[in-house]
């Protein structure tokens, strides 16, 4: 009998050592905010491709998320503050860094659409031609060119933010600005026969840059966020994460997202 009680006691030990060995999840209700933004997000539709991670995520986690939309602008600034938990396709930068975590599922190049009467062949044409302004999304950052290019509009004057991408199609088709940052998710918009046949697409130089689950610092602690950056490694490994994003494009493109 006593050796009965002395294994019950060590299993309820072995137990109790594996739960504080495990970083606490769900402690409490959890908040993530997509924001819309061409194949990762559509409102209207209510699918996307971030939509489906956030479905996974909880999913593996079995924590209670509630999730919402919001501007991106409003993300960052909920995130720093601690008052949201989560939210996706994030990248990072310095002044990030201070307040947000991230755990990398894709990574994908910049480019500029331009329209064709703008005459814009390159990066540098777009810069040196005081005439033209060029368009982004409120508190979208890019690839290292990109920025670049973003802040010597601003500096200059030539700098149009709107709240997304839609805001953002109409006045380029206006000519209100003439040319746009894009990335491979905004893709089936601009193949749309209206926008296709006044713009070009150009190259920007810099290579892919990672996006991410991002997770506010102050809100979760470094135990809460490793367990969730394993989620999404695990994602990654196993194929679910490709599988996501060959839902929304071929196959060679989706690889080439997913495996960086």
């Amino acid at each position: 009998m006593t050796k009965y009680y002395i294994a019950i006691l060590l299993i309820a030990l072995s137990m109790l050592g594996n739960a504080h060995a495990a970083p606490p999840l769900c402690s409490r209700p959890l908040t993530l905010a997509l924001h819309e933004h061409g194949l990762l997000y559509s409102a209207n539709l209510d699918e996307g491709i971030d939509k489906d991670v956030a479905d996974e995520l909880i999913k593996r986690s079995g924590c209670k998320v509630t999730v919402s939309l919001m501007s991106r602008d409003r993300i960052w600034q909920l995130i720093e503050s601690g008052a949201l938990d989560f939210s996706l396709s994030g990248i990072t930068n310095d002044a990030r860094e201070k307040f947000a975590g991230f755990a990398w599922y894709f990574s994908n190049k910049y480019y500029l659409l331009v329209r064709n009467d703008s005459g814009i062949h390159s990066q540098a044409d777009f810069e040196n031609n005081s005439q033209l302004q060029l368009g982004v999304i409120r508190s979208f950052r890019y690839s290292q060119s990109a920025n670049l290019l973003v802040d010597k509009m601003q500096a200059s004057g030539r700098l149009s933010q709107a709240s997304g991408l839609t805001p953002l199609y109409q006045l380029l088709m206006n000519n209100q600005i003439q040319g746009m940052i894009i990335e491979p998710f905004d893709y089936p918009v601009v193949e749309e026969q209206a926008i296709r046949n006044v713009t070009t697409i150009v190259a920007f130089s810099d290579p892919a840059v990672p996006h991410g689950l991002i997770m506010s610092k102050k809100s979760l602690s470094v135990a809460e966020q490793n367990a969730w950056r394993s989620i999404i490694d695990s994602m990654r490994k196993d194929g679910t994460m490709l599988r996501i994003f060959q839902k929304y494009f071929k196959p060679e493109l989706a690889k080439q997202l997913v495996d960086f």
